[in-house]
């Protein structure tokens, strides 16, 4: 499980036996929220199997925004970090193997890795590379259209359409299930027709 995170922070390798000590290894299944919203961030999970989303309530609609797969970090950041109310919920969609990391082994490895020259560095730039998928996303939201976001969908996160159930998709694009569904049945007949010519 480890083996992808040894790779990616070489500078780490002397440390990673004694991190994984902090991490407790978890089973739970569909459907089971994680972090809720307005609730403060006390743990962030690091994914073995499994596929989560980030969503956002307002007045009894919600909005999904974000997506998790194997072999990546999830907490509510800033919740986490600041010990303040998240802003959004964290919910399973599949069964889940999950590693958890409490605050307070977060901040001993945090002290530990701010003291290794480069790892500060490396820790602002994933950071970053996810605000700046959010901000791709949210851009995307306003300039395309659902079937242009939906398209951006299967050329470059295939792997979502597979595994996410299709109300999540619909609202992750900012769309109705049904508005959804006619997108897909256009873009099936144009394949179809570009097929036959």
């Amino acid at each position: 499980m480890f083996d992808q995170l040894k790779e990616k922070y070489p500078l780490l390798k002397d440390k990673w036996d004694d991190y994984m000590s902090h991490y407790h290894r978890i089973e739970v299944p569909a459907g089971t929220v994680l972090i809720k919203q307005g609730q403060i961030a006390k743990k962030g999970f690091l994914v073995e199997k499994g596929c989560l989303r980030a969503s956002v309530g307002n007045n009894g609609k919600e909005c999904t925004f974000q997506f998790f797969f194997e072999n990546e970090m999830v907490s509510s950041g800033e919740s986490f970090r600041k010990q303040i109310p998240s802003s959004f919920t964290i919910e399973t969609i599949e069964p889940c193997v999950l590693y958890i990391l409490h605050k307070k082994d977060w901040d001993i490895m945090m002290n530990d890795i701010s003291k290794i020259p480069g790892m500060k560095t490396k820790g602002f730039d994933a950071m970053l590379e996810r605000q700046y998928e959010y901000m791709r996303q949210f851009i995307s939201s306003i300039n395309d259209s659902p079937e242009e976001r939906y398209m951006r969908l299967v050329t470059e996160k295939p792997h979502i359409l597979r595994r996410v159930p299709l109300q999540y998709i619909a609202s992750y694009l900012g769309v109705t299930p049904v508005s959804l569904s006619r997108i897909r049945k256009r873009l099936s007949k144009k394949l179809r027709v570009k097929q036959d010519c």
